[in-house]
């Protein structure tokens, strides 16, 4: 079998099929690094693109990330125990404090979670505190913060800095996002990376992932 086969599934949202394939790629001796580059990832990033170029909408993104994570199932043990895995990362991610909307911020949750992430996820009005406890307990690679008010967005730069001046960010790449935030405001308040959308900022938080490897 080819794991181009995987990815072809997952891009049009076969769960049933993807699962068995990538079971059927572990017993045919592929690494479960190879299925998950090749195959899963592969086809999301076909997903990213058909999104950005709304050929696709939400609903089939969802669709999709729910056949991933049928194979997901059978790669996260092996890939838990592999020292030499170049994919997967943790993220704790958050809506910061004073903000309720989640909608935005489960999605990106789903997709990391989809592409292989250990997500840890703060819910709403996720206070500084919360962050802080979070990042020393799980010591993520990824610190994601969502606003979608404009009267929220101060509270990512009061995180960031205070984080920094704790050394909580050692190690750790922070990923903002939200309808208010822009590019300029990430590179304003010190982040790492913007997430236009949840597609965007999936494929984001696996870049800053593989930064830090690759240093």
């Amino acid at each position: 079998m080819e794991l181009q086969e995987i990815a072809e599934f997952l891009i049009i949202g076969h769960a049933e099929r993807v699962e068995i394939l990538t079971r059927q790629a572990l017993e045919a001796g592929y690494s479960a690094n190879d299925i998950l580059q090749q195959g899963l990832l592969a086809g999301m990033d076909v997903v990213g693109i058909q999104f950005k170029n709304c050929e696709i909408f939400l609903p089939e993104v969802l669709t999709c990330a729910r056949a991933m994570k049928a194979g997901m199932r059978h790669l996260e043990p092996l890939l838990r125990g592999s020292t030499t895995t170049s994919s997967t990362g943790k993220c704790v991610i958050g809506t910061v404090k004073g903000d309720i909307h989640d909608i935005g911020k489960n999605l990106v949750s789903l997709l990391l979670q989809a592409s292989g992430f250990e997500v840890v996820d703060l819910g709403t009005g996720a206070s500084m505190e919360k962050f802080m406890e979070s990042i020393q307990t799980h010591r993520p690679q990824i610190v994601a913060m969502s606003a979608m008010l404009t009267t929220t967005m101060t509270q990512m730069e009061t995180n960031i800095a205070t984080l920094r001046k704790q050394g909580l960010l050692e190690g750790a790449k922070v990923l903002i996002g939200g309808a208010p935030v822009t590019a300029q405001f990430a590179r304003d308040i010190g982040a790492d990376a913007y997430g236009r959308d949840a597609m965007e900022g999936t494929a984001k938080a696996r870049e800053l992932v593989q930064s830090l490897k690759n240093h």
